[in-house]
């Protein structure tokens, strides 16, 4: 099944998801990924937790996408924005596996630029921080050359 058509080109956006549903305890992170491909809307869905086996989404049965032992993560179609979507989540945190049904609701409004994502900004900040050391690593070796002469 695919995502909802959308006017957007296609590449990676960032969208502010909501997660209802279950006992409360779990959530998803918000913003998350927003793919657009073919025109055809995907969202990457991280749980706070590893337990997420599979989710079912429309009738599809969706795999997790994240290393063993990460939280899980799933690529999923977009059904609707701005509106709750039913989709179930099988959480083997109790032992027996348990179907969970939980709905998202993605805000239309909240797309924007990948870069506003908590985890691309950060990979910024590290990219800024290597720069200013190794730059700076640079700057010392020559002034502590010129006074040895």
């Amino acid at each position: 099944e695919n995502g909802i058509q959308t006017d957007l080109e296609d590449g990676e956006y960032s969208i502010q998801v909501e997660l209802e549903g279950g006992s409360g305890k779990a959530s998803v992170t918000s913003p998350t990924i927003l793919t657009v491909e073919d025109g055809k809307t995907y969202a990457q869905i991280q749980w706070s937790s590893s337990n997420y086996d599979y989710m079912i989404v429309d009738g599809e049965k969706y795999l997790p996408t994240n290393e063993e032992g990460m939280n899980s993560v799933f690529e999923i179609p977009i059904l609707a924005l701005d509106e709750p979507v039913s989709v179930i989540a099988d959480t083997t945190a109790m032992g027996a596996p348990h179907e969970i049904d939980y709905t998202l609701t993605f805000y239309s409004d909240s797309i924007g630029s990948k870069s506003q994502l908590p985890q691309e900004a950060a990979k910024r900040v590290v990219a800024v921080a290597v720069v200013i050391i190794v730059g700076g690593g640079i700057l010392n070796y020559f002034v502590n050359k010129r006074n040895r002469c």
